[in-house]
């Protein structure tokens, strides 16, 4: 058998599990469920087995996410393989033409098996046999979705009709529906002829590119030429800006399975989600018998059906005669909502954005390419950072226009470059860095190295920094 090339879906921004989700750091990049990824786990599951071998993966997302894919793949021993960088989020049916065209330029016949990369799906095997079955359908012009037996009447799902409740094979789909109104669902549930759509995709590249002029050629011109115009980036490659802001904002769901005729889905029996909410995660973190699922450093009396998580481990939360409640602590935020409300959180986010509330989006910590920092204290004319430096990495060569800085090394050793003086900084010790002096933060050790730093100025926010020299050519 062919290889098959397995593509993941890494540009979403997963708002409706805020506060743990946010822009800055979505949750198929976060620790939600076990101790890697969401992004990790299904990266996992594209690797080769004894049924089926798959290419290295190719990952299209976010700019902004690039380093963070690379990394997150390095940490589970995988290579990264191609990385395409979106200019800006325009859903997945752009992202998807765009791998079409990508990967046929260099496989005519390419097979591509394309996945969301925050979902949770239990059983590699299961999910390996499906894959077989659905290539042979693959190689003979169809696109094939994968089914799951629906538990109840969601109404964040795609659904696919067949004539029969039995679905045991691969066999034509009579009807794909997006996405149906509560009373709608309720009816389909109850006919058993409907299965949930998990958003996986099996196609050859040539037949989804058919697809698309067949049904949304507005599409493919502005993909064209982003492709054409786009570069290779740092081992990235990174679509045209111009082209790319063309594109239609449009799923593929939209754009082509509500109206292919060349359609298969095959059966997926095992548990899956898409961790749409957090009603969701608190179901996959396995409810005790009084219906409560909880964190480490969360604690239950006399509560009911609950979930209860903190996000920091300095915060214990407590929970004390709630019932259908959903409390997630961190340490800038805390959402407490009705379980069965808990989606709702989308709006909040919108309100607390017109009111330019940093938390809508952003983390205390924000993680870099060569490490992350944290903001502990920011008052109006100064902040304190802990910063973390990765071993070998490198801050760019950069200066403040309204604020200097002062350094204290807590861990390791940093090489600081400050105008023309470069000198070694150990644990303990300290440097100031003049407003608008140019200067570089290393960590040459084989360990990791961490500071603290204290901003004091006018201004402290990160838009003031002018780089000069960046090992991550970042403008």
């Amino acid at each position: 058998m062919k290889k098959v090339t397995p593509v993941l879906l890494a540009g979403g921004s997963g708002a409706r599990l805020w506060p743990l989700s946010r822009k800055s750091c979505p949750k198929q990049f976060s620790l939600i469920i076990n101790e890697t990824s969401l992004f990790q786990q299904s990266a996992q599951r594209l690797t080769s087995s004894e049924l089926i071998e798959f290419n290295d993966n190719i990952t299209i997302t976010n700019s902004d996410f690039r380093f963070m894919v690379a990394e997150q793949l390095h940490g589970i021993g995988i290579d990264p393989g191609a990385i395409i960088l979106e200019p800006e989020g325009k859903n997945t049916a752009p992202a998807i033409l765009a791998v079409s065209k990508y990967v046929l330029k260099k496989d005519k016949e390419a097979v591509l098996l394309v996945a969301p990369s925050d979902h949770v799906l239990q059983d590699k095997h299961a999910f390996h046999k499906a894959v077989l079955q659905a290539y042979e359908s693959a190689l003979k012009g169809k696109i094939v979705t994968f089914g799951i037996t629906p538990s109840g009447p969601e109404t964040g799902y795609g659904y696919l009709k067949f004539s029969s409740s039995e679905l045991m094979e691969a066999v034509a789909l009579d009807e794909y529906i997006e996405k149906p109104d509560e009373k709608r669902a309720k009816e389909m549930v109850e006919s058993g002829n409907y299965f949930w759509n998990t958003g996986i995709f099996m196609f050859r590249a040539s037949d989804m590119i058919k697809a698309f002029e067949n049904h949304c050629p507005s599409l493919l011109e502005p993909v064209d030429q982003s492709i054409s115009l786009g570069k290779t980036d740092l081992g990235f490659f990174r679509l045209e800006q111009e082209s790319w802001a063309k594109c239609e904002n449009i799923s593929i769901d939209y754009a082509i399975m509500e109206l292919a005729k060349n359609l298969t889905s095959v059966p997926l029996s095992t548990a899956w989600s898409d961790l749409g909410s957090w009603e969701a995660v608190w179901q996959q973190m396995g409810p005790d018998s009084q219906g409560v699922s909880k964190s480490s450093n969360a604690h239950s009396l006399n509560c009911e059906n609950t979930l209860l998580r903190s996000e920091n481990e300095d915060l214990e939360v407590v929970g004390i005669g709630l019932k259908d409640v959903v409390v997630i602590a961190m340490k800038d935020a805390i959402l407490v909502a009705n379980k069965s409300q808990s989606q709702l959180v989308k709006s909040v986010i919108a309100e607390l954005r017109s009111k330019n509330i940093p938390q809508a989006d952003e983390f205390p910590k924000d993680y870099r390419p060569w490490g992350w920092f944290e903001t502990l204290v920011l008052r109006g004319r100064f902040q304190v950072k802990r910063i973390f430096v990765n071993p070998g990495a490198a801050l760019s060569l950069q200066s403040h226009h309204h604020r200097s800085e002062h350094w204290i090394v807590v861990e390791g050793t940093a090489k600081v470059t400050i105008g023309e003086e470069e000198k070694l900084v150990s644990e303990g010790q300290s440097v100031f860095i003049p407003l608008a002096e140019k200067h570089r933060l290393q960590n040459p050790g084989k360990v990791p190295m961490m500071l603290i730093e204290v901003q004091t100025g006018t201004y402290l926010g990160e838009d003031d920094i002018v780089r000069y020299e960046d090992l991550y050519s970042r403008s």
